[in-house]
This record gives structure tokens, sequence and C-alpha cells, in this order.
């Protein structure tokens, strides 16, 4: 009786490591487009068709759904960078102590500068701002830009 006991544990503990049937294996993989590769668990965007540099499908909040021309999207991404690189250097240079002559210039910090250069010079950059962005507003983008 002690034999076949020990013969029955060796058979079960052997079958826990034998290979499981392959019959009726049903599939995981889900019914979806094809996916992101720069967020993997995430599914491609319609636009997002690999068709302009560096795009890699990211798009987690769905952006690109709502935009109609993602040439413009791309466009103003690439200006918006660039005028906050050039505020990142003119920061610096104010924090260095470079400025422009009088006493409304001389503040060094961020934020209080400002305050101190008064109400007509920062509606003075809104306006300069605002014809910028007006000049492009109707602006349309072919397959050249």
């Amino acid at each position: 009786m002690m034999k076949a006991t020990i013969l029955t544990a060796l058979v079960a503990s052997a079958s826990a490591f034998a290979p499981a049937s392959q019959t009726a294996q049903k599939s995981v993989a889900l019914n979806a487009e094809q996916f992101s590769k720069a967020v993997p668990f995430l599914v491609v965007p319609d636009k997002l068709d690999g068709s302009m540099p560096g795009d890699m499908g990211f798009d987690p909040m769905r952006l690109s759904d709502i935009q109609t021309d993602l040439r413009y999207a791309r466009w103003a991404e690439i200006k918006h960078g660039r005028i906050c690189m050039a505020a990142l250097v003119g920061m610096l240079v104010q924090q260095s102590g470079i400025h422009f002559a009088g006493d409304a210039y001389t503040n060094t910090d961020i934020f209080g500068a400002v305050k101190s250069v008064g109400f007509g010079v920062n509606v003075q950059i809104f306006l300069t701002i605002g014809i910028i962005e007006a000049g492009n507003f109707y602006k349309h983008y072919d397959d050249e830009t």
C-alpha cells in the first residue's frame, strides 16, 4: 500500500510539469487597430499614419481627432516651442544682470519685472503677439510646408 501511494504521488507531481494539451486554444489578441510604438497599450489614431517625421503614434489624449489639419498643429507646436526657448534665454539674460537702460528694467525678479515695466509696455507686447497670430490665423498649409 505504501508503494502504491508513493507511486501515485510521483505520477501526480510529474504530470504537473508535463506540457499542456494544445487542443482548442483560444486567442487572447485584441481585435483592434495597430498599436502605438510610443505607448504600446494605446491604439494609434487614424490621422497618425506615420507620414510625418517623428510620428510614432503618440497621442494619448486623442487631440488629433479634433484637429482639422495636422500640418497646422505641427507648425504651431514648433512655433510655440521656439517662443519658449527664446523666453528662457531672455529670462537667463535678465537674471544675469543684462538689461535695458532705465530704472523700470533693473528688476531681476522674473515675475516682478512684469509689474515694474508698467501697463503700457505689457499692452504693447500683447498687441504685437496678437498681430503676429492674426496674420497667421487663416494660413493654410500644403504638402511643401
